[in-house]
């Protein structure tokens, strides 16, 4: 798949952002789009984690269902590594986004915005 240039730019901000979320906690690829604003959508947030570097907790961004989005082998590690994070999933495989959702990035980051999940 050919990712469009600009969108291409965000993947080193989206990547900034997941760095973020601290261990035993999730977001969402919208969730990381929201905060990189305009020109990403939970589609670019997708492909940024497709091809992000071994430093981003790329295992800690998950669908807005709180579910894990890949596929056989990749889908089992990710697990793997939020289970061994203290992440609880249940029976149907979904992750309670209200009680290990991420609160969003310090102040730091994005001085001027304002909570995502206020």
């Amino acid at each position: 798949m050919q990712i469009d240039p600009q969108a291409r730019a965000l993947f080193p901000r989206i990547y900034d952002v997941v760095r973020q979320v601290p261990r035993g906690k999730v977001t969402t690829y919208g969730d990381v789009a929201q905060l990189i604003g305009t020109g990403c959508d939970a589609r670019v947030a997708g492909y940024a984690m497709a091809a992000c570097p071994d430093d981003v907790p790329w295992q800690r961004v998950i669908n807005s269902q709180g579910k894990i989005s890949l596929q056989g082998d990749n889908a089992a590690k990710q697990r793997m590594r939020l289970e061994a994070e203290g992440i609880e999933f249940d029976a149907r495989g979904k992750i309670d986004l209200k009680r290990f959702r991420w609160a969003g990035p310090n102040d730091e980051f994005a001085p001027s915005q304002p909570s995502l999940f206020e």
